[in-house]
């Protein structure tokens, strides 16, 4: 009874039973319209917020913040250049890196590879590749051995596991009295990493930095110098102050140039279904549009009884206001609650669907991972909330202000 009488009256109008039980229903459809297109949009944001946190998350299990390198392809002096990143404040680690192109052959198997020569210490501290190993030990590759370490899908398509071995034939060849060879050299698989990733699974191979610099003939030259910082989020700005002070020579590069079209792709693809699906929680808001212009006609007597008793026409204006209002909240509410209750539990659901239907909805060689990752943003579900109640206010005005401009005379007419 403390309520204003517009609230008490819009309220009592709610939930009252009307005589005409279609308005009831099309004002349920109108919540239960809000509710859905709430409900997807925060699941289909989180998806795509989760999908690209996973997918940044194994580029980076393999591939550093920040790489120096240079124009040529070969840094000659890369431990002074170490330290020269080292003195950035935002650098954690560093590590030489030798980077080229081959093919690994075993058992009658040819395959691509992007070989990396790397020494397994300082790798460690630059990526986790090492948390990801399935059998053997990264830190096998030990100068001089000839080790190899590879991707599940990669030893699974040679038809190799730890222990075997497999040839590895590099893009330089020797020159010979029968012509350009191609250079072959031996390597025992001494480990194999699984990044959940089939790019990566299917074509990384890594050896010792000692080795590579052997095979591929640059003496102690290396590729470049791999960087982990203390944020992976300030790659850009770190690269732009290791430009400005590292010699004209150096070429600096971080993640998101790696991945720039991915990355690009993926942040337009998200906005544009934020504007698509906005707008089906618009037509549903607008649904609510008809239902209170059916009301305000039903309407009428009471309005004007109002009127008569000294109600003004922003008190009117109120009441149908408060109302939709209501509505639009009850289908938020209802929204919000559902999308978070799916985005949280998306990977049962999804287990349930593919166990129904008796098909993988994702393919790991197409879309990178195999299942439905989800990453619930709460400035994102904010941002929902708040679009979908602006809406729903603003498809209360147009029949608040029709009831409002109600004569008492022309609506008692009849009565």
């Amino acid at each position: 009874m403390h309520l204003p009488f517009e609230a008490f009256i819009g309220l009592r109008y709610l939930r009252a039973r009307r005589r005409n039980s279609f308005i009831s229903f099309i004002s349920l459809v109108s919540i239960l319209g809000i509710a859905l297109g709430v409900a997807a949009l925060i699941i289909v944001l989180s998806v795509m917020n989760g999908f690209q946190k996973e997918i940044r998350d194994r580029i980076l299990s393999a591939a550093s913040h920040i790489e120096v390198s240079s124009a040529d392809g070969r840094v000659a002096d890369w431990p002074r250049l170490s330290a020269a990143i080292a003195h950035e404040p935002r650098v954690l680690a560093t590590a030489p890196f030798v980077s080229a192109q081959g093919l690994l052959a075993a058992s009658g198997s040819v395959r691509g590879a992007m070989v990396r020569g790397v020494d397994p210490a300082a790798e460690s501290r630059v990526v986790t590749i090492g948390r990801h190993m399935v059998f053997g030990r990264f830190d096998a590759l030990a100068p001089g051995s000839f080790g190899i370490v590879i991707g599940v899908e990669l030893a699974r398509q040679l038809g190799v596991g730890v222990g075997d071995k497999v040839t590895l034939i590099t893009p330089e060849g020797n020159i010979t009295p029968a012509g350009m060879m191609p250079r072959l050299k031996q390597f025992t698989v001494v480990g194999v990493f699984k990044l959940n990733m089939y790019e990566l699974d299917a074509s990384l191979a890594m050896i010792s930095l000692r080795d590579a610099q052997v095979l591929f003939r640059l003496g102690d030259d290396v590729s470049g110098v791999r960087v982990r910082l203390d944020d992976v989020l300030a790659a850009p700005q770190v690269k732009a102050s290791l430009s400005a002070r590292l010699n004209s020579n150096a070429m600096v590069t971080d993640w998101t140039d790696a991945n720039a079209n991915y990355f690009r792709a993926v942040q337009i693809e998200k906005r544009m279904m934020t504007i698509i699906l906005t707008l089906i929680v618009a037509v549903a808001a607008f649904n609510l549009v008809s239902t209170l212009v059916m009301v305000v006609t039903d309407k009428q007597a009471d309005i004007a009884i109002l009127r008569t008793l000294g109600a003004s026409p922003g008190s009117i204006m109120s009441i149908f206001m408060i109302q939709g209002a209501v509505s639009g909240v009850l289908g938020t509410l209802c929204g919000v609650a559902g999308g978070l209750l799916v985005s949280f539990n998306l990977d049962p659901i999804v287990g349930v669907i593919e166990h129904i239907t008796g098909s993988k909805l994702l393919s790991a060689q197409v879309y990178m991972i195999d299942y439905l990752p989800s990453d619930v943003q709460l400035g994102d579900v904010g941002m929902i909330t708040v679009i979908s109640l602006l809406l729903a206010l603003c498809a209360t005005v147009y029949p608040s202000w029709r009831a409002a401009r109600t004569q008492p005379a022309e609506a008692l007419r009849y009565e």
